[in-house]
């Protein structure tokens, strides 16, 4: 019977696992120097929102976060004069964007799993 009810319970998650973990490790690898292999999660956590997460508003924040990840990132690829490395090019708004876009992603996941 115990096995049952933890089947039951891993179905009925409206947002994948890989999701929720994904908008915690955003900002910890943006503020850990690690901006350029944020990528990973960013991905992780708009794909995965967009196929498998059932509320609209998950899906909309995740690619908020996208959005506020990938104008940075081309900020730095297009400019020819730019640092070696993202972490190193990325303005200090734009981390508290992101940071601010991640936070939103896991308020809107925890208000999904609460309906």
């Amino acid at each position: 019977m115990t096995t049952t009810s933890t089947s039951l319970a891993r179905t009925d998650r409206r947002t994948p696992l890989a999701v929720t973990v994904s908008s915690w490790a955003v900002p910890v690898m943006v503020l850990g120097q690690f901006a350029l292999l944020a990528i990973v999660p960013v991905a992780i956590a708009l794909v995965g929102a967009l196929r498998h997460a059932r509320d609209r508003t998950v899906r909309r924040v995740a690619a908020l976060l996208a959005v506020t990840y990938a104008i940075p990132l081309a900020i730095w690829l297009t400019r020819p004069d730019g640092a070696p490395s993202l972490s190193k090019d990325i303005h200090p708004a734009s981390v508290g964007l992101i940071g601010a876009a991640s936070a939103a992603l896991i308020v809107a996941i925890l208000r999904a799993r609460q309906r």
